[in-house]
């Protein structure tokens, strides 16, 4: 029998077996967090705003960043426990009277979170060549191979916003942000004497997956060579614009079925 035999398995042919190094998840899990009551912080100018509002409107909420800490558990081998902090960056359309152009408060969030996942063990240091260490004639730094953390989220839906008199918010304020989100904003200066809090409630979808360094046999079929060849002709803008499909689905909103009311293989609209 050959060391490398081809495997015919209905649709391609497997080659040879090749070992890749890769992250290999050895555990995740999913989150649907309903975060109730989160305090927005506001600095100076975007405090005077809600101050003087007589209504406040969420525009819309993003993730600015995500702090994540990943420690061992104690006599636990193997797991180990992962804290995640979300910075999420708010932005509320103020009105000062009614039926006035509203003014842009800007505001920041923040939730923690902690999970433990499985991450396997292992105490080996990885040294990796590097042309320019060799140059110098330098020392290669290890690589440990502790397991790392991923966290993937969408943008938070917000589920409602409420404004109180600072006096009856029981609800400590955040004074702590990473410096990458005071760099994005000019005013920094903290707020003084603030008359309103604003509470939002935000529902906040997550994957949280722990992974390591890995070495994987998988199935080889082939080397993936293209083979679509480039389309670079642009000497003529207008054939180049004439080839895109018209975008539809940018203009007419899909139903709930998920096909757009003017879907020209809608046969039943057709007809009707």
């Amino acid at each position: 029998m050959p060391d490398n035999p081809i495997i015919d398995t209905g649709e391609r042919r497997i080659n040879e077996a090749v070992c890749i190094d890769t992250k290999r998840i050895f555990d995740s899990c999913v989150s649907k967090d309903c975060l109730e009551d989160l305090r927005v912080t506001f600095f100076s100018r975007s405090q005077r705003l809600i101050d003087e509002a007589v209504t406040v409107k969420t525009r819309d909420c993003t993730i600015e960043e995500v702090s994540i800490d990943v420690e061992e558990v104690p006599f636990n081998r193997g797991f180990y426990s992962i804290d995640i902090t979300f910075y999420f960056k708010l932005c509320f359309d103020t009105y000062a009277a009614p039926c006035t152009t509203p003014q842009v408060a800007v505001g920041f969030a923040q939730f923690n979170k902690k999970c433990i996942l499985y991450g396997s063990d292992g105490d080996v240091k990885v040294f990796v060549s590097n042309p320019c260490s060799e140059a110098l004639d330098c020392p290669v730094a290890p690589q440990y191979t502790n397991p790392v953390a991923k966290v993937q989220a969408v943008d938070p839906v917000i589920l409602a916003t409420d404004t109180c008199n600072v006096c009856d918010c029981c609800v400590p304020i955040c004074s702590s942000f990473p410096q990458s989100i005071l760099n994005s904003i000019e005013d920094t200066i903290p707020s003084c004497g603030a008359s309103k809090a604003i509470l939002v409630t935000l529902g906040l979808f997550s994957i949280v997956q722990l992974e390591r360094d890995a070495q994987i046999l998988i199935p080889a079929y082939d080397y993936c060579v293209p083979d679509r060849e480039c389309n670079c002709d642009t000497s003529n803008p207008c054939e180049t614009f004439k080839s895109i499909d018209f975008p539809v689905d940018e203009f007419f909103p899909q139903d709930k079925n998920g096909s757009s009311c003017c879907d020209p293989c809608d046969t039943k609209n057709k007809h009707n």
